[in-house]
């Protein structure tokens, strides 16, 4: 599971627990305005502004892992030892163990 997908179940069971404990429900969040759908105004503008601007550049493709764990967890080598290979290298593991092939 990755950090986003953690985060997104934090902050859904906070959701869930200010609700529980502030008596609402989803129809009261609904009524409040909370899921409202952009007026036409807003919604014409923000076309008009995305017809007007350049695509998006592509985004870059993710990095070759080039170690792994039995966990799946990876590295591309750049940047400082996550702390996964770390530990591991601290208990005595060569990092060469990790290496994809």
């Amino acid at each position: 599971m990755s950090e986003s997908d953690e985060a997104r179940i934090a902050a859904a069971a906070w959701v869930r627990e200010q609700m529980d404990r502030h008596g609402l429900t989803f129809d009261d969040l609904v009524e409040a305005g909370c899921f409202a759908e952009a007026q036409p105004d807003e919604a014409d503008a923000e076309a008009a502004n995305a017809a007007e601007a350049p695509p998006p550049p592509a985004a870059p493709k993710p990095a070759t892992p080039l170690y792994r764990n039995a966990l799946g967890q990876s590295w591309d080598g750049t940047g400082e030892r996550p702390e996964w290979l770390q530990r591991a290298v601290n208990a005595g593991q060569s990092v060469e163990f990790f290496r994809v092939e």
